[in-house]
């Protein structure tokens, strides 16, 4: 069979992955670039090892109802998993499985995010609040709790100084960690937000709306950047490029959509999962490639390809024929003479309700945001992506899928790699036992000294009994 032409530039499928039994929930690349995880309301954990053609797939088991959000730590050695079992999980991200449960909430854990380094957890529920764990004790440290109805997504910001949530309250705040206090608040009066995500500069926030909406919002300003009414139900997931000029967004109508932060404007529709609703979406940490999933069961991992360069699309014509246009490179984000980060786009006067500072305004040059662009891949180009699905037997064929409930010792890897693993585990097990005993001696401690504080007490009551005594009998 031979493959269809496709544009260079354009975002192709190079891999598809199907093993989980119901919707999957979220994907996360770890920062090792040789993994992909995958949760799903089937109750398992897969993680692809997508770098190794025909390579085994771990799949674990543990929550005893549906997995809602994964997360890898910046490191790469620990899975993070949130349930509706009120759980959260951390994983081992091996071919043994191991993982440590604690319960994290009264009611269904709605995601779960590390700090950047990685020494906590925050986790959303829907019992309306937002906490932070230590990661390796499991301690819970703090929470946050001005939420009126559930609490979606919680996210660290890229230095962890500031967690944004939201919420079905139709709001998203912003807490601070280290006073523990909301310090913004941005509202939306039609729709819920299901999602939330810090661009990577940490100045501010983008949010999924529930009625298909998109919003971008200023953290230092507390204004409305941009908004998108790109889909046509609701936005189950947003993510950024790494270099924050492209925005990815997963919906219930079925669409996966790449938006141009820099020209405000659609750039792609991709119909991967149609008609079955996208519901996640996250890009590798180089960026070169991104996932989408979807409750058609199955993964694509995409080839990114404009990585480097976008093109600067016009409006495709009755007929499917684009015009040519010119490309321009994708800056990064830069920082300015005071050090502080500038967003590599900027706000719209016409977005936003009120006029903020001059300085902010000074910095405005975009483009004004095009909504009604028709910029999506259809017609030839939507054709070429339908192709590109129909997958070759080499590339469709799913590789053999481990249970951690069954795991065979056999790993088809050279013999000091298997033994360095090995050992590497056996250290990262013997530490997790520490970790353990001293948690223990700690609450042993503890109990302890609640008991002598009771003693003495007690002794004090007989002392003050005694000595009424010899008085009553002096008298």
């Amino acid at each position: 069979m031979n493959k269809p032409a496709v544009d260079l530039c354009d975002p192709a499928v190079s891999q598809h992955y199907k093993g989980h039994k119901d919707a999957i929930t979220s994907v996360d690349f770890n920062p090792n670039g040789r993994q992909l995880a995958s949760s799903s309301l089937d109750g398992t954990i897969m993680v692809w090892n997508y770098k190794v053609p025909q390579a085994r797939v771990f799949r674990f088991s543990g929550h005893t109802d549906g997995v809602t959000c994964i997360k890898f730590s910046p490191s790469g050695h620990l899975l993070a998993s949130s349930s509706r079992d009120r759980s959260v999980r951390l994983w081992v991200p091996s071919i043994k499985g191991e993982n440590h449960a604690f319960k994290a909430h009264s009611a269904t854990v709605r995601s779960v995010d590390f700090s950047l380094d990685g020494e906590y957890l925050a986790t959303a529920s829907d019992d309306k609040c937002v906490k932070v764990w230590s990661t390796h004790r499991q301690k819970f440290q703090f929470s946050l709790n001005q939420h009126t109805n559930w609490v979606r997504a919680a996210r660290f910001s890229p230095d962890s100084s500031l967690i944004a949530s939201c919420s079905d309250d139709k709001t998203s705040k912003i807490w601070d960690t280290r006073t523990k206090e909301c310090v913004h608040t941005f509202y939306d009066n039609d729709s819920h937000m299901h999602d939330v995500q810090f661009h990577v500069s940490g100045t501010c926030v983008v949010t999924g709306l529930s009625n298909g909406g998109i919003k971008l919002w200023d953290c230092r300003v507390n204004k409305l950047l941009q908004s998108y009414q790109s889909h046509d139900g609701c936005v189950n997931s947003v993510a950024f490029h790494p270099n924050g000029d492209v925005l990815l967004s997963a919906s219930n109508d079925s669409t996966v959509k790449i938006h141009d932060l820099k020209e405000g404007r659609l750039i792609y529709t991709l119909h991967g999962h149609q008609p079955h609703s996208a519901t996640a979406v996250t890009f590798s940490k180089s960026g070169s490639q991104f996932a989408s999933a979807g409750s058609d069961n199955q993964i694509l991992i995409w080839d990114t390809n404009f990585a480097d360069s976008l093109e600067e699309f016009d409006d495709v014509s009755a007929t499917g024929a684009r015009k040519k246009s010119t490309k321009r490179k994708l800056n990064h984000v830069k920082e300015n003479q005071t050090g502080v980060n500038e967003l590599p786009f900027h706000t719209q006067s016409n977005v936003v309700p009120q006029q903020p500072s001059e300085s902010f305004i000074a910095r405005s040059t975009f483009k004004p945001i095009q909504n009604n662009s028709s910029f999506a891949l259809q017609n030839e180009t939507q054709t070429t992506l339908s192709g590109v699905l129909n997958i070759p037997s080499e590339v469709s064929q799913l590789p053999e899928v481990i249970d951690s409930s069954a795991v065979q010792p056999v790993v088809s890897q050279p013999e000091v790699k298997r033994e360095t693993r090995m050992k590497e585990e056996e250290d990262l097990r013997i530490m997790e036992k520490l970790e353990l005993i001293t948690n223990q001696m700690d609450i042993l401690t503890q109990t302890v000294a609640i008991i002598e504080q009771r003693l003495t007490n007690t002794e004090d009551k007989l002392n003050f009994l005694m000595e009424n005594n010899r008085t009553q009998k002096h008298d």
